[in-house]
């Protein structure tokens, strides 16, 4: 067993030119904008398709399984959190049902500006959601894109499945790790 203890990463400030952004309507749904958390400077920028919870029900912060998994894979890949800045294409956690396809439109805008302002390496898009919105191809699936590097909006782009579908399904985890044993190569290869 390794000694991998998972930790909360720090959430990087939200600018103040977006911070009171109500544009898709996802303010309404009460949860908080987490703009990334990790190194912003980080040469990997891992995207999602929303934040998860981060505090529990009583408001006392916590790693939710999303973070235990990316921190266990990075571990064992040898990456450091200083090598990772973790965001979202959807910058608020939705709690009810809404229009996917027009917030996604939407809130991109927000990904775009900060890949514009942190110029990363190398992405890495986690699950289904984030592989469409971001490849901008609703047809896009993880289980025939992973395992190759794909040049999308001028960024070497790798993929992975989700890793909430990874905890609820473990035969997930050796492709899990192949992915992030590419994404650790690919990085290394940069170095």
């Amino acid at each position: 067993m390794s000694n991998f203890v998972p930790i909360p990463w720090p959430e990087e400030p939200i600018p103040n030119c977006v911070e009171d952004c109500r544009e898709c309507g996802l303010y309404q749904h009460g949860t908080r904008m987490i703009w990334g958390e990790g190194n912003p400077d980080a040469p990997i920028m891992i995207i999602l398709d929303n934040p998860g919870a981060r505090e529990d029900c009583d408001g006392s912060p916590f790693v939710c399984g999303t973070r235990q998994t990316l921190q266990q894979a990075a571990f064992e890949v040898g990456l450091k959190v200083n090598d990772l800045y973790i965001t979202y294409i959807l910058k608020r956690r939705p709690t009810r049902a809404y229009d996917k396809e027009t917030v996604r439109n939407i809130c991109i805008s927000h990904l775009d500006y900060q890949l514009k302002e942190r110029e990363p390496k190398i992405l890495f898009c986690l699950g289904n959601v984030a592989v469409q919105s971001f490849f901008q191809n609703s047809d896009a699936e993880v289980k025939s894109l992973r395992g190759n590097i794909h040049e999308v909006r001028g960024y070497q782009t790798l993929v992975a499945y989700h890793p909430l579908a990874v905890r609820r399904r473990p035969n997930l985890w050796s492709l899990f790790m192949n992915d992030w044993k590419d994404l650790a190569d690919l990085y290394r290869s940069k170095h």
